[in-house]
């Protein structure tokens, strides 16, 4: 049956949660921009060139966050933010309720599932929102520049973006910036005109641990071979971005880096491929983890141990980790960030002040805390970091079974 192109979500009907859109992506100088002023390209090593969406001064600043304490309530890591600058939202003060709309890039992976669900549920928790619109863009930019559009027409009193890509969205998420208040979060846009821009510390972060733990585990001249999902979108980009930087200072060898579209079957073949044509892979470093399980199987089959390798907070990966031993860790973009863009809402049309870049915390899981991400009572394609345990309908709205 094909989705119906717009989702009106009245409050009294969120019990049920449905599966919804999004994607993920970083910032620039400002926080928000991700090519727009770019420093000088790193000289090539044997990684490659460096993305043109590399800005120095936001791989500095994401690297020191890593290590910064949040402010806000310790228990709700969707209402902190690393070092915030607040910005006055007294202009869009207006009385209630409210009707927000949202324009979602897809809702085509696990990872974009569980938040949109999350986000739901969020809306639910406010009887001050009268209701959610929400269109999908179904991966398309072309769609989603309609698609806000169409948006703006409907009396939104907030509009929410999550960006398909980044440079192709930002003229239309400027026109809309004119019309109405604009929360972006997930992926960034090349201006700084939405009230706030949410999102974990960001791709540099994510990059850098994973990178990171193979430096610490691999010995010096073993083989790294890097899996990305897809080109062109700047969180991806920035993950890969920050680990070039640590393999290019290492003394291991990055042997291929390739793309496999999210596809688990993808992944395992490339990884075949590999271990054919080099003997051995001493590493797997990965800027997803949707694949992660596959990776693993892929060595089991050529009858090899599975290499120190990075995934993310997935269920079947942890439960894999867990259940095999793995040498692993798992850097985390948390999906419990589609809870903030309604937070946010919130705020700003009470006329409360919020961060221009809100930064959230982004937890990494190692074998020291895995247990404590591991919930043996949902799904294997749930993503552990929703923040959704304390909210009405958890377990079952996110295909989880009461314990």
């Amino acid at each position: 049956m094909p989705r119906p192109r717009t989702l009106l979500v009245a409050v009294a009907a969120l019990t049920v949660l449905a599966a919804g859109c999004t994607t993920d992506r970083p910032t620039g100088a400002a926080g928000q921009r991700s090519g727009a002023g770019a420093s000088p390209q790193p000289p090539a090593a044997g990684t490659g060139d460096q993305s043109k969406f590399f800005v120095q001064a936001d791989y500095d600043a994401q690297l020191a966050m890593r290590s910064q304490t949040p402010e806000g309530p310790a228990d709700r890591p969707w209402e902190q933010a690393i070092a915030p600058e607040p910005v006055d939202t007294a202009e869009h003060r207006k009385d209630g309720p409210y009707r927000l709309c949202f324009s979602n890039a897809a809702v085509n992976n696990p990872w974009r599932q569980v938040g949109w669900k999350t986000m739901q549920a969020e809306v639910a928790l406010h009887e001050e929102i009268s209701g959610l619109t929400a269109l999908d863009a179904e991966g398309k930019d072309d769609k989603q520049i309609s698609d806000i559009a169409e948006l703006q027409a409907k009396g939104c009193d907030v509009l929410i973006i999550s960006p398909n890509t980044t440079a192709t969205l930002t003229p239309a998420v400027t026109a809309a910036c004119a019309e109405v208040p604009v929360i972006v979060f997930d992926r960034g846009v090349e201006t700084d005109c939405p009230v706030t821009f949410i999102k974990p510390i960001g791709g540099y972060a994510f990059g850098a641990d994973a990178a990171e733990f193979l430096v610490a585990k691999v010995p010096a001249g073993g083989k790294i071979l890097a899996l990305r999902i897809s080109p062109g979108v700047d969180v991806l980009e920035t993950r890969w971005s920050a680990a070039k930087v640590a393999f290019d200072a290492s003394e291991l060898e990055v042997v291929g880096v390739e793309f496999t579209d999210g596809d688990a079957a993808k992944a395992k073949s490339v990884v075949s491929d590999y271990i054919q044509r080099h003997g051995r892979i001493d590493g797997v470093w990965m800027d997803s983890g949707a694949t992660s399980v596959a990776v693993a199987e892929a060595f089991e089959d050529a009858g090899l141990p599975v290499p120190p390798m990075t995934g993310e907070d997935q269920q079947d990966f942890l439960r894999k980790w867990k259940d095999d031993g793995l040498t692993a860790m798992a850097p985390t973009y948390p999906t419990y960030q589609w809870r903030t863009p309604i937070i946010a809402a919130l705020k700003i049309l009470k006329g409360e002040e919020v961060p221009k870049v809100w930064n959230l915390p982004q937890p990494k899981i190692t074998a020291e805390n895995l247990d404590t991400y591991l919930q043996p009572s949902m799904p294997p394609l749930h993503y552990a970091l929703c923040g959704c345990e304390d909210m009405p309908g958890f377990p079952e709205g996110w295909g989880g079974t009461k314990g």
